[in-house]
């Protein structure tokens, strides 16, 4: 796994300190240990993860300076992107959001063995957080399956005016984009930028969908998840 995350980091253009791929490694164990049991990952196998969770994640580092940056991931599941983030970037805070409880004390107790102590883990439905987190991060990142306009309603409220929401989608995200317009402007934010990347090793190409926060969004939002849902903006 060393050199497939080496070569990967490499031809990403990133750095990672000299424990980073040891932390690779042990979080890998634990995802093989509980992984199948809890349902937190179809991906199986030591190549297969490196490079479709790890390197995936970490390609979002080449879109944004995270460097000393409040980080929110909405609906992270199994921690992705924001656990592969946060161990290559020590200097960012990062809270890692997500509504069910068996995901979260994964994550708690993966976070506490990899000795990160720049992991915030928050067991909770994002349109239901409080008023204190509202436009509290710098950047907000999602990995999560919703289509773009809903992912935008619960993402953009957490980004501070100035900050970033990155959208990590399929390379042909084009539609979903154009779709998704109303919801961006409506929630502060800006023209979105579509970015595609190859993942390293691999024939996959994925999309990064860039929405800067423009402007605060309004306190009506998120709405509750039942409107969000039915009534998507």
């Amino acid at each position: 796994m060393e050199e497939i995350l080496k070569g990967g980091f490499a031809e990403l253009g990133i750095g990672a300190a000299e424990d980073a791929c040891g932390r690779f490694r042990t979080y890998y164990e634990r995802l093989a240990e509980v992984g199948s049991v809890m349902n937190l990952t179809a991906i199986e196998g030591e190549e297969p993860v490196a490079r479709l969770h790890f390197l995936d994640s970490a390609a979002l580092l080449g879109f944004a300076d995270f460097g000393g940056a409040r980080v929110i991931d909405v609906g992270t599941g199994a921690g992705f992107p924001g656990l592969p983030l946060a161990i290559l970037r020590p200097d960012a805070e990062f809270t890692l959001l997500d509504s069910q409880q068996k995901r979260m004390d994964f994550l708690s107790d993966t976070a506490e063995r990899l000795g990160l102590r720049n992991v915030e883990v928050v067991c909770m439905r994002a349109e239901e957080a409080p008023k204190e987190r509202r436009g509290a991060y710098d950047i907000a990142v999602s990995r999560a399956v919703a289509r773009l306009n809903v992912l935008c309603e619960l993402c953009l409220p957490f980004v501070k005016a100035g900050g970033l929401f990155i959208s990590m989608k399929a390379a042909d995200c084009a539609a979903e984009v154009a779709e998704a317009a109303n919801a961006i402007k409506t929630l502060g934010g800006a023209e979105p930028e579509i970015r595609t990347y190859g993942i390293p090793g691999t024939d996959v190409t994925r999309a990064a969908v860039l929405i800067r926060k423009v402007a605060e969004t309004p306190d009506k939002y998120p709405r509750r998840w039942a409107k969000i849902s039915k009534q998507p903006l």
